[in-house]
């Protein structure tokens, strides 16, 4: 390795230039004490910053070369852990990396390593975070669009964007993540998903007022007070989810 060890790199913030920062690891022969987006430079005051520009022809011989090393389920364990909330996960996929190319495809079985545990982990709390939201997502009408909010810790949007794609194939769709401040647009058959710092909402028609408002009373209705369970529900619906549904989001 590198007479540097306290070197830290920062980049652009997409998976390309992480792949760009795995590609400047090994032709250095660096192994940074840590790899951040770009928004969060100031933190490497005490450290040697390197900042790691995005070479799309360096970052696909990188992406290129995870299956033919490590094989798919690698490819698609990076490419899911680059998703997570995980802490310092590039530094995580980095270590996996290393030992992956030195291992070949067994890497993904290899869950004793502790390098190869914290990203399963990582990745099956993504899974189960976005398999959550196919359920709790609630949509609203605005003119002749459907908007729904929500605040996860990982990054689901890619995760769950083909399944309410494939659903509401025609109609226009926006979903907006206040956490990772990005928003899923699906108009006229094309989706994207794009930077959004906040969205400022129309007012809701008199047809979604109507329809929320008889939900709620459907939903008190058909409640039995005396067998409320109010662990029971957190349990099976976490309270940092109810904020964006009309039958809970007045409790938050």
């Amino acid at each position: 390795m590198s007479d540097r060890p306290d070197v830290i790199y920062y980049y652009d913030g997409t998976y390309m230039g992480f792949l760009s920062c795995v590609f400047e690891s090994f032709a250095e022969h660096e192994d940074p004490v840590s790899i951040c987006a770009a928004d969060a430079a100031d933190q490497t005051a005490l450290f040697g910053a390197k900042y790691i520009e995005t070479d799309m022809k360096r970052a696909e011989r990188v992406r290129v070369s995870i299956p033919k090393k490590m094989g798919l389920e690698a490819q698609d364990l990076l490419e899911r852990a680059f998703l997570t909330c995980l802490p310092q996960r590039e530094k995580h996929m980095l270590a996996f990396m290393r030992l992956g190319y030195r291992v070949g495809r067994p890497v993904c079985g290899m869950l004793a390593d502790p390098v190869v545990h914290t990203l399963d982990k990582a990745v099956k709390f993504l899974g189960r975070e976005a398999h959550l939201f196919l359920g709790f997502l609630r949509f609203a009408e605005y003119g002749d669009v459907l908007i729904a909010q929500i605040e996860p810790k990982n990054n689901v949007l890619p995760v769950i964007a083909p399944h309410f794609i494939s659903r509401f194939s025609g109609e226009n769709l926006m979903i907006f993540d206040r956490t990772h401040r990005l928003a899923l647009l699906y108009k006229d058959g094309e989706p994207a998903i794009l930077r959004a710092d906040t969205v400022e909402l129309p007012p809701e028609s008199p047809g979604e007022q109507r329809c929320r408002a008889m939900w709620r009373t459907f939903y008190d209705t058909v409640g039995i007070e005396g067998r409320r369970n109010d662990v029971c529900r957190r349990t099976h619906m976490p309270k940092r989810y109810w904020r964006d549904t009309p039958e809970l989001g007045h409790l938050v």
